[in-house]
């Protein structure tokens, strides 16, 4: 009888198991067939990995294969799941849950390709991918549609985009077109038996595609590409190395592609007349200049748009709450904590509350007695109320624990989820645009950047008079002055430089390491040549010269039971 290795789906565990395949089983077992089995005494999902091992166990020793589930994986996915189980420190089982479909899918679907050559194409990107791939930089307001239609000229493509919503509105022109498409995960066996296009957001990075001949990622610097749990994969990585693989050309399109794109592959830029077109305008509010205690985040500049009631104005601010930095008029006294000595914020009932310990005072210095604060960095609860005195109309907050669409109004203030849930403004201020530059984040320049992406597309091109304000102690940053320019690529030389001086990634492998049990089981990482792990405040540090050798290393420790673990490779935040 045919002996089946099976990955049992089962949390925590990353051990294959022997089973036997029944004889009514036999024609469809194969690589990938999703199965159910008997493990310790109850019933789990699990995947074929293989057939008949040539270390198999006898089969005296061995239980039958209670079911087939359905179709799973390909091959070629199993093994690129291998290599991503490395390159991310993680378990199998994430990545092939991320390849098989959500449902039981017992049969794929008919082939449905049609072979249509559809115009408008590309010609840039039709030359980077008739060079075997490349790296398009193309202004906020364009749109990725004709570079889409040339990869598809080449055959059967694979296109992911950050947003599951942008994956069905390109969905419905690309049907609209004339071309077959399967959008991930709903359609998952038609793109299995054979589209033209297979689209979705970041797990169709892991979608099936019989025949991939090109696969492209739009927006590849946005953060929604890479998975924010453990283990933190990124669609853009899991393409490239799929493509290398099978052959296939890979497309990277955005308007401010990451470093680790750019040194991947060829970059080709439109002209600047066109990206500069494409922009809107930038106005940078140097405050240097101003008396450190009068810092106030409502601006002359910024008045002037909100009371401005032709105009849309959309108020960023990462700052949550009423009040995140208070000092004592009297004094000048940073408020502290008594007990830990952190910093503490002003709660809406009007007490300072500390976020490390959870005490609560009256609002009163513990230097002088004095009962006044100044705001040093106000959150945007108490930012509304500031903006609608200001404005004189109404301002609605949007956070991201709002509602998905907040009411229709003139001003709204928030965090960066305003980018997301206001439809379109005129006008998009950054009040403290600083709070992103400065961040400590290795990618905090690539970041502050996409925010800027984002609210030049909600403003519009220059000549929809859209404006984008940006408030900030340092109006010479490379970031502010790439945008300033419209010209993204100003930024990567300073960038290039930070990064290979730290070592930092792509020049360099990182990963943090937190969580209970992470003593126990940095302790068990057997020592290996080229990979340091270092302690920091609450986290582990590990580096390496290179992800699959910090990955192997960090794979051969112990993890302890019933530990939780995270383990950022590549760590977005």
């Amino acid at each position: 009888m045919t002996v089946a290795r099976v990955l049992p789906n089962v949390t925590g565990l990353d051990k294959q198991f022997d089973y036997l395949v029944p004889e009514a089983m036999a024609d469809s077992a194969r690589p990938g067939t999703m199965v159910r089995v008997e493990l310790h005494g109850r019933r789990v999902a699990g995947w074929i990995l293989e057939l008949d091992p040539s270390d198999a166990l006898s089969e005296s020793e061995l239980k039958p294969i209670a079911r087939i589930t359905g179709c799973g994986p390909a091959p070629d996915l199993l093994a690129l799941a291998d290599w991503a189980a490395v390159r991310w420190a993680a378990r199998r089982r994430h990545f092939l849950v991320a390849a098989s479909p959500h449902r039981a899918i017992p049969a794929l679907a008919d082939l449905r390709r049609t072979a249509t050559t559809v115009e408008p194409r590309s010609p840039a990107s039709t030359s980077l991918l008739a060079a075997g791939g490349g790296v398009l930089r193309l202004p906020p307001s364009s749109d990725p549609m004709p570079s889409v239609l040339s990869a598809v000229a080449f055959g059967p493509t694979l296109v992911v985009l950050p947003s599951i919503d942008g994956a069905m509105l390109l969905a419905a022109r690309l049907r609209r077109s004339g071309l077959s498409v399967a959008v991930v995960p709903n359609d998952w066996a038609a793109a299995a038996g054979g589209v033209d296009v297979v689209v979705g957001s970041r797990g169709a990075a892991w979608a099936p595609c019989p025949g991939l001949a090109a696969a492209v990622v739009i927006d590849e610097h946005d953060e929604a590409l890479q998975e924010e749990g453990s283990p933190t994969w990124h669609a853009r990585d899991v393409l490239i190395e799929r493509c290398r693989r099978i052959g296939a050309r890979l497309l990277l399109v955005s308007p401010a592609p990451t470093l680790t794109a750019l040194e991947w592959g060829p970059l080709t830029r439109p002209p600047h007349d066109r990206e500069r077109a494409g922009w809107p305008i930038i106005d940078v509010i140097d405050r240097s200049e101003e008396e450190p205690w009068k810092r106030s985040l409502v601006t002359s500049e910024l008045i002037r748009h909100l009371r401005d009631h032709e105009r849309t104005v959309v108020c960023i601010s990462n700052t949550t709450g009423r009040a995140r930095l208070l000092a004592c008029r009297q004094c000048r006294e940073l408020a502290r904590c008594e007990r830990c000595d952190a910093a503490v914020v002003l709660d809406d009932a009007g007490q300072l509350a500390c976020l490390r310990c959870q005490m609560l005072r009256p609002k009163v210095c513990l230097r002088c007695g004095a009962g006044k604060f100044a705001n040093l960095r106000p959150g945007v609860t108490r930012l509304r109320e500031e903006l609608e005195a200001a404005a004189n109309r109404p301002a609605v907050l949007v956070t991201g624990a709002g509602p998905e669409h907040p009411r229709e109004a003139g001003v709204y203030v928030g965090t960066e989820a305003a980018l997301h849930r206001v439809d379109r403004a005129d006008t998009v201020a950054f009040l403290d645009f600083d709070r992103e530059l400065l961040a400590p984040r290795y990618r905090a320049g690539e970041q502050a950047m996409a925010l800027l992406v984002r609210a030049a597309r909600l403003v519009g091109p220059r000549g929809r008079g859209g404006r984008v304000l940006v408030q900030t102690f340092v109006p010479h940053h490379d970031v502010i002055q790439a945008a300033l320019l419209s010209d993204p690529g100003r930024m990567i030389d300073g960038e290039r430089e930070r990064r290979r001086m730290l070592a930092l990634p792509p020049y360099g492998a990182f990963a943090e390491i937190s969580g209970a049990g992470s003593d126990q089981y940095v302790s068990s990482i057997p020592s290996a040549e080229g990979v340091v792990i270092v302690r920091g405040d609450e986290q582990y540090i590990a580096r390496a010269d290179h992800w699959m050798a910090l990955g192997g290393a960090l794979n051969a420790g112990v993890r302890p039971p019933g530990a939780r673990l995270r383990i950022a490779v590549d760590p977005p935040r």
